[in-house]
């Protein structure tokens, strides 16, 4: 197998697991929702079949047995518990294992796992009988007198069919497992000896099958079978069962009808489709489209690219726009209108283009926040806690790749707030506080940055017995109490730790350290809010720094300088507005609000005072930035700083302008600490 095979199907399979445990996860507070169990259903369907082609033996036989355990719970012969969730949970940990860790034995994991699976559906698979009431007997009768349905199947796969991987022969030992099947082999199509191709398929089969567990379960065989006319499926009259069937026969208003897939080795519908009529193979043409146009479409909604290609993308993109930006400025010294009018062009084009490149490496954070219910699930369970987790500000979209490096720092604080933070449910109702805690995982975009907040209602940080460790350790001396912002920090200081115990969730004093370090890498802040017996709450502050934005150029003095567009909402002259002045601060009246004012030619050291006011938005709130000259809308490219200039407040990084100047990004939150102070310290020399 191809090694971009196999990287499509292990990339496919991370997403099935992914959209496993989610619907793991929501199946446990809703152990009765049918598409729930639908999609359950699915997810290890298509898992058994692909790992069946492209993944290890001991993946594909390990997800049949998963699948034949959850079958129980797909026709109501058991139902779903809170053990049989977890028990799924490690399964699929399991999968993960079998897939991506080849070193080590893991085959008596996975019988364990299995045979736990097969126990929990049998010891629940007669509570829906035992449980029904007398009212609800004469459905049950109904039931016993099961019904089994008949269907013709015609099976023609394409010649190519063994080459890709599909299995005739697997197929129909899976059609065998539904029910009685007969079967007649149609050898008309193979040829003489001297003109047959051994790898391509000449045969096709005829088959009848009696079955009780309707359409929808034909349709998952044949999940993967491409070609319009590769399958028929014709029903044929339904006949009474030789045997009655004491558990309830499957539930016909949510059958799972599976999609083909057109050329991806795996895939995993996010919704259950429809139940059909026409064969699994046909479905396109059954609409009255064109042969493989449906599929085809699937195919294009989605492409797989690596992120370092995005990055060079990315890059490329930059350099057209600062490329870009020199031609218009060449164009307006040289007025020349032909020129002018192609500037123009390539303006627009190029401002296109930004938008694509930066919408493809762009992510929701729900991707991001989706992880934590597994964490937050395993961590109250361990810890013996009834927590529940809250998002906020999912659609807020940032870079794949800091989204990455997010992961485990956040997995930490996580961790923090469930075993330092929260309290028991003993001490929590002694403390009049409800018996559930609460995690709220918050994300929003603030100008230039994206803030995320990992907010708990526990106990607040016990600065008391930080700093006993603190000086424990000797990181304070003794008899030494800093005030308590700076105790607060003293969880990032490596080694040091308040658990009283090493346990598996904390106590070496690592974990807060390694978020620290990684937002820093990532030029990002954290910073803590604690209120004894409330909560903590921590933000994460991260600035752009590798991206396309639209900026207002503006000049201070002898630097040109850029102010995110996002953060600006009006530009005034100074002298037909209203100044005020109060405390050692100046303030001017916008249509009646008094915005506080930031003397730009104070920050870099300039002699003479701006005359114009570039009202921002701060996390403070309006801020009025004044600069000496407003130039004018300007693409600009991020650029990094130097490591010399890379912590300096106010400054997200630099840009090359159309003349080849460079000009400093301004981030206007850092900026507004400057306001009032006697003599700001300088961001530029």
């Amino acid at each position: 197998m191809g090694g971009d095979m196999l990287e499509v199907f292990l990339n496919e399979a991370r997403d099935l697991l992914e959209q496993l445990e989610a619907a793991l996860l929501d199946l446990e507070t809703r152990p009765n929702d049918r598409e729930l169990i639908n999609t359950t259903f699915r997810a290890l369907h298509t898992l058994k079949g692909s790992g069946g082609m492209f993944g290890p033996p001991a993946m594909a036989a390990f997800a049949h047995e998963l699948e034949n355990a959850f079958e129980k719970v797909r026709q109501d012969k058991a139902p779903v518990t809170p053990a049989l969730v977890s028990l799924l949970l490690q399964s699929a940990d399991q999968i993960r294992k079998l897939l991506f860790e080849s070193d080590g034995d893991h085959s008596a994991e996975s019988r364990r796992l299995a045979d736990a699976l097969l126990a929990e559906v049998a010891d629940g698979a007669a509570a829906p009988v035992a449980a029904a009431s007398g009212a609800a007997q004469p459905a049950m009768q109904a039931a016993v007198a099961e019904t089994l349905q008949r269907f013709r199947i015609r099976m023609s796969l394409e010649r190519s069919a063994l080459a890709f991987g599909t299995n005739p022969l697997a197929l129909i030992d899976e059609l065998r497992d539904l029910g009685t099947l007969s079967v007649v082999a149609d050898t008309s199509g193979v040829p003489v000896l001297e003109e047959l191709v051994p790898t391509d398929l000449h045969m096709a089969w005829d088959m009848e099958l009696a079955t009780s567990r309707g359409r929808s379960a034909i349709d998952d065989v044949f999940i993967f079978v491409d070609g319009p006319d590769a399958v028929r499926i014709e029903e044929l009259a339904a006949e009474a069962a030789p045997a009655p069937v004491a558990a309830p026969a499957p539930v016909a208003a949510a059958p799972v009808a599976a999609a083909p897939v057109a050329s991806a080795p795996v895939a995993a519908p996010a919704a259950p489709a429809p139940k059909s009529e026409a064969p699994v193979a046909a479905k396109a043409p059954a609409k009255a489209e064109a042969p493989g146009e449906g599929k085809a479409a699937a195919a294009e909604a989605n492409v797989r690219v690596s992120a370092s290609r995005l990055d060079m993308l990315l890059d490329q993109v930059g350099e057209l726009v600062i490329a870009q930006a020199r031609l218009s400025a060449l164009a307006r010294n040289r007025h020349d209108p032909v020129l002018t009018t192609v500037a123009e062009e390539i303006e627009r084009l190029s401002s296109d283009l930004r938008d694509s490149a930066m919408g493809m490496r762009m992510v929701p954070i729900e991707t991001l926040f989706g992880r934590y219910r597994r964490v937050v699930r395993d961590i109250s369970s361990d810890l013996g806690k009834d927590i529940d987790l809250q998002f906020s500000g999912e659609e807020t979209e940032l870079d794949k790749t800091v989204l990455d490096r997010l992961g485990d720092p956040m997995v930490h604080i996580i961790r923090n707030s469930c075993d330092h933070g929260i309290e028991s449910a003993e001490r929590r109702e002694a403390a009049g506080k409800p018996k559930r805690g609460l995690l709220r995982l918050s994300a929003r975009q603030a100008g230039t940055e994206v803030v995320i907040t990992i907010e708990d209602d526990g106990a607040g940080l016990n600065r008391a017995r930080i700093l006993e460790k603190a000086q424990a350790a000797g990181v304070v001396p003794e008899g030494v109490t800093p005030p308590d912002r700076e105790i607060d920090e003293l969880i990032f200081h490596p080694g040091l730790s308040t658990a009283a115990a090493v346990s598996n969730l904390s106590g070496r004093g690592v974990g807060m350290d390694v978020v620290r370090r990684t937002i820093t890498e990532l030029h990002g802040t954290i910073e803590i809010d604690t209120r004894p017996g409330e909560g903590t709450r921590f933000m994460l502050r991260l600035p752009l720094t590798l991206a396309i934005i639209d900026g207002l150029q503006v000049a201070i003095g002898d630097a040109q300088c850029i102010l995110p567009l996002t953060s600006v909402e009006e530009c005034v002259e100074l002298a037909a507005v209203e100044t005020r002045a109060s405390g050692g601060r100046n303030f001017v009246d916008i249509r009646g609000t008094l915005v506080p004012l930031l003397w730009m030619n104070e920050v870099f050291g300039t002699a003479e005072r701006g005359a114009i006011v570039v009202v921002t938005e701060s996390e403070a709130g309006k801020l009025g930035v004044v600069v000496d000259q407003v130039v004018g809308q300007h693409q600009t490219v991020i650029k990094p700083l130097s490591p010399l200039h890379a912590k300096t407040p106010g400054l997200v990084g630099a840009t090359i302008l159309g003349d080849g100047a460079v000009a400093l990004i301004l981030d206007v939150n850092p900026l507004a600490r400057f306001v009032g102070q006697p003599r700001a310290d300088r961001i530029a020399a």
